[in-house]
């Protein structure tokens, strides 16, 4: 699942992964676990870590990404922006160990990547802000 032009990594890789799961749950409005139990390849152990901790902990990731996103619903994002910062924001909850550079940078990757023009700016700027929350 390597973007074009970059290099492998796995956790790159498990982050782009738990995306697509995540959005595609959101976009058709179903649990989470029936699109993993619908996979037919093995889904990595990041990958699933950071699906399911979305999915568990959605209700506050979501509270600390508006309170920081001001003008901006969650509903009024663009779908893969909400689960771009859905992940980052789980991982600065309850990944300490992930420096939040790393965090940051690797959302703004998938952003610039998958979603529109302005999408990387935002996604930064909100999780700049989200960080500086749950990073104390």
């Amino acid at each position: 699942m390597t973007r074009k032009g970059a290099k492998p990594d796995e956790r790159t890789d498990a982050r782009e992964r738990a995306m697509m799961l995540l959005y595609e749950a959101d976009n058709r409005r179903i649990p989470l676990i029936e699109v993993v139990d619908a996979q037919i390849t093995e889904i990595d152990p990041l990958a699933r870590e950071l699906a399911e901790g979305v999915d568990v902990h959605r209700q506050a990731l979501d509270a600390a990404i508006a309170a920081q996103a001001r003008g901006w619903t969650i509903a009024r994002m663009p779908a893969i922006d909400r689960t771009v910062l859905r992940i980052a924001a789980y991982e600065l909850a309850h990944r300490p160990e992930v420096p939040t550079a790393v965090i940051l940078n690797e959302a703004v990757t998938l952003a610039n990547s998958y979603s529109t023009d302005d999408s990387g700016r935002f996604v930064n700027g909100v999780l700049a802000s989200v960080a500086k929350v749950l990073r104390r």
